[in-house]
């Protein structure tokens, strides 16, 4: 399977920071999305991401407009047709990723490989809408896309060894750091992560100590980059809320349960970093 034009579907946050190094790794990228003006929006971060690069001398501006010309966008889904592999990067939704990925189905390449970047959704119950299961992989990148190196490469019971091995070469030649994981809700970091940030929150509502004190004591007691609270914030506690939901029901665990304080924060709007109140005020 030699990948060489990339198909994104979604430009927000992930899918334009996917497309972004996919053009940085020099691929072929049309970005699709539902209207001009999100499509705009989304080109305009990674435009916006690049020219600070240049600003800091991290990027020359030609490396900026060679980059920017391997991107193209387009609303119409029917453009996706001639791409090698599809990422899909649509709402954290498995009825619209399924309809997404039922409309691309016969539009594309039998040997077309599908990908989603979901976090916690089913990757069987996604391939299980197309004739490609055994084309079909997760490949779930991290927030800032440009930053992080890990890749979650998942594999369904039906994934092909040659589309598993082709996913995990392809997240390879976009200078990540791929590893393997089992389509099992949570995949792996988050099946780590989503117990201890809930953890965090309990400790808050039990009054174990301050948000601030909670923060400080895993920073400089675990050696950890940031605090759980902190994280939390950034993450976006609607994010964490939605992805617990999603573990409990799968699981069924007191550990994957969102905390009642989590629930409140949601419902009251403090969101976190993109909201400018969450266990902090930005």
């Amino acid at each position: 399977m030699q990948i060489k034009k990339v198909g994104v579907a979604g430009c927000g946050l992930m899918g334009a920071g996917i497309a972004q190094v996919c053009a940085e790794a020099g691929y072929d990228v049309l970005v699709r999305e539902v209207s001009d003006d999100l499509l705009k929006k989304g080109l305009g971060k990674i435009d916006s991401f690049l020219a600070k690069g240049v600003e800091k001398g991290k990027v020359t501006a030609e490396r900026k407009q060679e980059v920017m010309g391997r991107l193209r966008g387009t609303t119409r889904v029917e453009d996706l047709k001639d791409r090698d592999i599809v990422i899909e990067a649509v709402v954290e939704n498995l009825a619209a990723k399924r309809e997404l990925f039922q409309a691309l189905d016969p539009l594309c390449a039998a040997q077309t490989l599908f990908a989603s970047n979901t976090s916690s959704l089913s990757i069987t119950e996604m391939a299980a809408v197309t004739k490609r299961a055994d084309r079909f992989v997760g490949l779930h990148f991290f927030n800032p896309v440009p930053l992080m190196k890990l890749v979650e490469v998942v594999r369904s019971p039906l994934t092909s060894p040659e589309a598993l091995d082709a996913a995990f070469a392809f997240a390879q030649s976009l200078g990540k750091q791929p590893v393997r994981a089992s389509d099992k809700t949570g995949f792996i970091v988050n099946r780590l992560l989503v117990p201890y940030l809930l953890d965090a929150i309990r400790a808050l509502e039990e009054g174990a100590g301050s948000v601030e004190d909670i923060d400080k004591g895993m920073v400089l007691g675990c050696g950890h980059p940031m605090g759980p609270l902190t994280l939390l914030d950034y993450v976006g506690l609607d994010t964490t809320y939605f992805i617990a939901n999603i573990m409990f029901d799968e699981y069924r665990e007191p550990a994957y349960a969102p905390p009642p304080l989590l629930k409140r924060m949601v419902l009251a709007g403090r969101l976190g970093r993109k909201s400018g109140q969450g266990f902090y005020t930005y």
